[in-house]
């Protein structure tokens, strides 16, 4: 039976997800933390516990995990079962066809959110794109990337919102900031921070050579909760006239606003408010959010080393290869894709759940 042969590979394409989700768990001590909030919630003298709330929070979010990790388990068991049971059973096989189609949603989800299990992962952030060496070719590139990242997040009904745009002068941008808002919205986009290197036939060369260009992005946590103190006379406040790519990113007066934090040199600026107060505020918000991904970066010197990097050949993190053949490729975990066109499109999902596994597995 067709039907029969159909459910039957999708269960067994099911099987990879199953073993990674397996060995996470198995790996993560979730198990045992389980146990071990769960029997302390359960002694006599817990109500009296200054933590109570907190550990029954911690308690109560890896039960739901706990109980989805068995679910997927238990459920992709079934109905492998169920297959063997009503293999001549065309009524039954459509009711079976239902039930994993539910099942691989269940478990594309839990996979992701079962990796997301940082602090920092179900924040909002900021995502900053900055063109590097190669002039026009790079900075059309970096506007590629701010397309691929905003059509990621509409995929993944996360909200975006431009807060800077910094237009070239022939083509592309030198450099765009994005605040998105959303589920796992941090969590979802921290691999992407890197070096991402294009390799094609120049738009922009009469003669049709083959370039290389490079563009950084950088994600940053949003922090509303953790109070950071910014002395006055460490900030130069500059103003400017907006600018982008239509007509209502600009505006005639100086309303766009660019801060640096002189003792860090750390520079954030914003033009997507309606007045340059508002603007302000975003930027402080930005930099002060930027300000203490900096005071954990400095905890760990591989992340440190990271922000170290030039944006030029050697130290890319993904290539996208559209002449002589065409390949996406990730160097940190090697996953790859034939088809450039479509990663370029947003859909980046396949690349940030290998490197969520290459990560915990660190």
């Amino acid at each position: 039976m067709i039907l029969l042969d159909e459910l039957t590979e999708q269960l067994k394409n099911m099987e990879p997800d199953i073993e990674t989700i397996q060995a996470y768990w198995n790996n993560s001590g979730l198990e045992e933390t389980f146990t071990k909030l769960h029997e302390t919630s359960h002694q006599e003298e817990f109500w009296k516990d200054p933590n109570q709330a907190e550990i029954l929070k911690e308690l109560s979010k890896i039960k739901q995990q706990r109980e989805m990790y068995q679910h997927i388990l238990n459920t992709h068991k079934e109905l492998s079962e169920l297959i063997e049971l009503f293999g001549e059973d065309e009524q039954e096989l459509e009711k079976i066809k239902t039930d994993i189609k539910n099942l691989q949603k269940d478990v594309s989800k839990f996979k992701v959110n079962l990796l997301l299990n940082e602090p920092d992962d179900s924040s909002n952030c900021f995502l900053s794109i900055n063109s590097g060496a190669g002039g026009t070719e790079s900075q059309d590139w970096a506007s590629m990337l701010l397309r691929m990242f905003i059509r990621f997040c509409e995929r993944e009904r996360l909200n975006v919102s431009i807060l800077d745009y910094q237009s070239a002068e022939e083509a592309g941008i030198k450099s765009a900031t994005l605040f998105v808002k959303g589920k796992n919205a941090y969590g979802l986009l921290k691999g992407e921070v890197g070096i991402h290197r294009l390799v094609r036939i120049s738009p922009f060369d009469s003669n049709k050579r083959r370039h290389t260009s490079f563009a950084a992005v950088m994600a940053t946590p949003e922090s509303p909760e953790v109070e950071i103190v910014i002395d006055p006379g460490d900030l130069r406040i500059d103003t400017y006239r907006a600018s982008g790519a239509g007509g209502q990113h600009v505006n005639k007066t100086e309303s766009a606003v660019r801060i640096t934090h002189l003792p860090t040199n750390t520079v954030v600026q914003c033009q997507n408010e309606r007045s340059q107060g508002q603007n302000k505020d975003t930027a402080m918000k930005m930099l002060k959010a930027k300000l203490i991904q900096r005071q954990k970066e400095e905890e760990k010197a591989k992340e440190q080393a990271k922000e170290r990097k030039k944006i030029e050949w050697g130290s890319q993190i993904r290539s996208y290869v559209l002449h002589p053949y065409k390949m996406v490729k990730d160097h940190r975990t090697n996953c790859e894709s034939p088809q450039p066109d479509i990663v370029l499109d947003g859909d980046i999902m396949n690349f940030i759940e290998k490197y969520l596994i290459w990560a915990g597995k660190k």
